[in-house]
């Protein structure tokens, strides 16, 4: 009994063993897995194990067991222990001697260089995400992510660099980044960097056409290139007319160049033009830049003009040619069947005339052709009849036409003639002129009655013909000054009938 009680009073003494002992590595890096393992030469002895770390108690195993840290960081290094009681004796404990754990850290947290740190807007940006690894860890993976506020800019890439090839305006903000190992056991963050994005406004706006110098023809294809030489960011291009004062559109996009295309000009296109650009700091306008739109001439029209409703011989006849549209300078040329009459140049365009005394071989066809150098085109022909004038003389009350009352026209009013001095050289010149034959007699005027109205003139007092004369008009007279148409002079020709076969 008494041997039994001693063996109690000493199981329950705790002792450091020297057949117990603990088992782990001296030094890690953190991220390392660390196992802690207590055994004895006996392990069949041992019925729970607990493990310290700096005296405090980390875990109780029932039965022979490791602890393991599996992914260690560097507030695990300590002094380490285990205690173990024993299965057969119940108050008796057996305790390792402490050894010490040191954590090192796998790497430091990040540097961020941004370079630069104020870049302008289009140019390129690098991120830097710098740290390092010990000599004996060199081989180990790293994966690098990189943020901007609340944006993820890339995730576990293998380059420690991340380019922004043209940072906008909108990229300013706050940038980090992150290494992680490729298991992510261990990833650290860098500080923040601020970004500020400068913008840079336009300047330098120039327009050009294509094709160049702005020569066109109608129906050809106009582009207006709008460009600046500096300025960032989302700019406004605008097209202008400056002498209408139109404006022909505008585009808002992320460039220094923008176009506006005109499919297929005409000759309203032609004018002079401008562009403006504006990215919110400022407008830049170009030059104006003057457009030329070549049109070939239209099918011109020809215009017959005569004085009276028909021609007549000794008219002068005005030909007007003109084609609604073409480019000048315009040559009109002037056919009379098919013969060239003359031409007249129209340098600023429009119409063009042409004067032409009638004869009797004028009639038949005209027409007219216009030209710029771009194809000629002929008007329509336009037929004409020319005619023998009317005479101006008339014999009237008799019983045909070559006979009766002299009258002669004059400002458009008919009046007589008096018979002083009225022979058959002056017969036979309204004879003539009427177109009847011989001259016959000189008869009084009151022969064919009735007499001329009161308000009807005497036009001519005497008449001085040699009878050669073609018409009355190219004798000599004397103007009326005292005679009334008691005394009017009378013809009698011989006159023509028709034949009939």
């Amino acid at each position: 009994m008494l041997l039994w009680s001693l063996l109690l009073v000493l199981g329950a003494v705790d002792a450091q063993s020297d057949w117990l002992s603990i088992d782990m590595p001296r030094h890690v890096y953190e991220g390392d897995e660390v196992v802690v393992r207590c055994s004895g030469d006996s392990n069949d002895m041992i019925g729970k194990v607990m493990y310290y770390k700096d005296g405090s108690l980390l875990a109780t195993y029932h039965g022979i067991s490791s602890h393991t840290i599996s992914n260690a960081r560097p507030s695990d290094s300590g002094s380490y222990s285990c205690e173990v009681h024993e299965l057969f004796y119940r108050f008796r404990t057996e305790k390792t001697r402490s050894v010490w754990l040191t954590v090192q850290e796998l790497f430091p947290a990040p540097t961020l260089t941004v370079g630069p740190l104020q870049p302008t807007e289009g140019s390129s940006v690098t991120l830097s995400c710098d740290t390092r690894l010990p000599w004996d860890r060199s081989g180990t993976q790293l994966h690098y992510s990189f943020f901007r506020d609340n944006h993820t800019l890339r995730s576990d890439g293998s380059s420690s660099e991340f380019q922004i090839s043209a940072i906008q305006k909108e990229d300013s903000g706050y940038y980090w980044c992150e290494v992680a190992t490729a298991s992510h056991s261990v990833s650290k963050q860098s500080h923040r960097s601020h970004v500020l994005v400068q913008s840079v406004p336009v300047s330098g706006a120039l327009l050009e056409t294509q094709p160049q110098g702005g020569r066109l023809l109608a129906g050809e294809r106009l582009v207006l290139v709008c460009s600046v030489a500096e300025g960032t960011g989302d700019t406004t291009f605008s097209w202008h007319r400056e002498d209408t004062g139109e404006r022909l559109g505008s585009k808002r996009q992320r460039s220094r160049k923008a176009e506006l295309e005109i499919l297929a000009v005409g000759g309203s296109h032609a004018g002079r033009y401008y562009c403006t650009a504006d990215n919110g700091h400022g407008l830049a306008r170009s030059a104006a830049l003057n457009v030329t739109v070549t049109v070939p001439v239209s099918r011109p029209v020809l215009t017959l003009r005569v004085p009276g409703t028909r021609a007549v011989v000794g008219d002068v006849m005005e030909l007007c040619c003109e084609a609604q549209s073409g480019s000048p300078p315009i040559l009109y040329r002037f056919y009379h069947e098919d013969v060239t009459l003359g031409n007249i140049s129209a340098p600023s365009g429009g119409g063009a005339s042409f004067n032409l005394s009638l004869t009797a071989e004028h009639s038949g066809n005209y027409s007219c052709e216009a030209d710029n150098g771009l194809g000629p085109q002929r008007s329509e022909a336009v037929p004409l009849s020319v005619t023998e004038p009317p005479p101006k003389i008339r014999l009237t009350n008799g019983p045909h036409r070559c006979e009766g009352r002299v009258e002669v026209e004059q400002d458009g009013r008919w009046g007589t003639v008096c018979d002083d001095g009225w022979d058959m050289k002056d017969v036979a010149v309204v004879c003539q002129e009427l177109g009847c034959g011989a001259a016959k007699h000189t008869p009084a005027g009151m022969l064919y009655p009735p007499l001329a109205e009161e308000d009807q003139s005497v036009f001519i007092q005497v008449a001085l013909c040699e009878g050669t004369e073609d018409a009355l008009a190219e004798c000599e007279q004397v103007e009326a000054f005292d005679c009334d148409h008691s005394e009017d002079a009378g013809a009698v020709c011989e006159a023509f009938l028709p034949h009939f076969s």
